[in-house]
């Protein structure tokens, strides 16, 4: 297994425990409800298919069977500094909408944006035809 996938499928695990003990938190937060999903959407779910699909999917060449590392570092980076950002600011912002820029919330979705382009951007060229 490749460290990326590791590390995909380590911070994978995080947020579904993190999500989890927020889902069992009493209904008085809310306000974390779009963390709770994200946590568990984006955090768990597409983190998880993101690592699976860096190790499995078929091989680029023989010299560099997953492609270019560049685009799937990013991808990684982009994905969870978008889900912290997100998952911090949101409940916040709900909470007291004076203490955060709401343009943090378009920085963490842009990340998550981009994260995503690159998944698709590095992955295409694996998906072929034999």
């Amino acid at each position: 297994m490749p460290p990326l996938t590791r590390w995909y499928i380590k911070l994978a695990m995080v947020y579904l425990i993190a999500g989890l003990l927020i889902g069992a938190l009493p209904p008085v937060l809310a306000v974390a409800g779009p963390a709770y999903v994200h946590l568990l959407v984006v955090g768990w779910i597409t983190q998880m298919i993101f690592g699976v699909a860096y190790w499995m999917f078929p091989k680029y060449s023989a010299e560099v069977p997953r492609g270019g590392n560049a685009v799937a570092i990013a991808t990684l980076v982009l994905l969870n500094v978008g889900l912290v950002l997100r998952v911090v600011v949101e409940p916040l912002r709900a909470w007291r909408p004076e203490l955060l820029p709401g343009w943090l919330l378009a920085v963490a979705g842009f990340a998550q944006a981009l994260a995503g382009i690159g998944f698709a951007v590095s992955t295409w060229p694996r998906v072929k035809v034999r």
